[in-house]
């Protein structure tokens, strides 16, 4: 698909299937890198989860769950189960800024943040799918701690990535007229 193509084109996937190649992992790497790096500090990290590792993960986002609230009832609890099985991948992007005199952390989660879009946007220029996702269970410290995260790093998304299962929405042509101002 061709770039231009495929940013206007570009949208979430929420139905996702089939399996993830070994290149398209690699060439979503690589579009990570590409995000705009201040001081070239790359910011960030990803964990990558397929097969059981996703019924771990679900397991660990129920005992999380459990943890901060004991009385969750057991419809909820299987929902959350399930979560990380909605898709053959799932990328969690991780910022893990560190002090630097020039570029505060504010830039380094920004530059984190874009580093896991340009993986979704590679996806969707490979024809695959991507949704990023997050949800309270992204920013919890006991989710955090079972996923390896240091005490500085933080969840900037879960991105679910597959095959295209289903029609997918038309994407939104919202007039930019609100969006764009000139100044002075």
């Amino acid at each position: 698909m061709e770039a231009v193509e495929a940013l206007l084109s570009r949208v979430s996937a929420p139905r996702l299937t089939g399996t993830v190649p070994d290149s398209l992992l690699a060439d979503m790497l690589q579009a990570a890198q590409r995000a705009p790096d201040h001081a070239q500090l790359a910011p960030y990290r990803f964990l990558v989860i397929t097969g059981e590792g996703r019924a771990a993960l679900g397991a660990l986002m129920v005992a999380a769950r459990l943890a901060a609230a004991p009385d969750t009832d057991a419809a909820t609890l299987a929902k959350l189960r399930l979560k990380p099985l909605r898709a053959p991948m799932m990328i969690i992007g991780i910022a893990s800024p560190t002090p630097h005199p020039k570029v505060p952390e504010i830039e380094q989660l920004l530059t984190a943040g874009i580093a896991l879009q340009n993986m979704s946007s590679m996806a969707w220029a490979r024809g695959f799918g991507a949704i990023w996702r997050t949800g309270d269970l992204a920013y919890n410290r006991h989710v955090q701690a079972g996923l390896g995260l240091a005490e500085h790093e933080q969840v900037t998304g879960f991105l679910y990535v597959g095959e295209v299962e289903g029609r997918l929405k038309t994407p939104s042509n919202v007039p930019p007229n609100g969006l764009l101002a000139h100044w002075p």
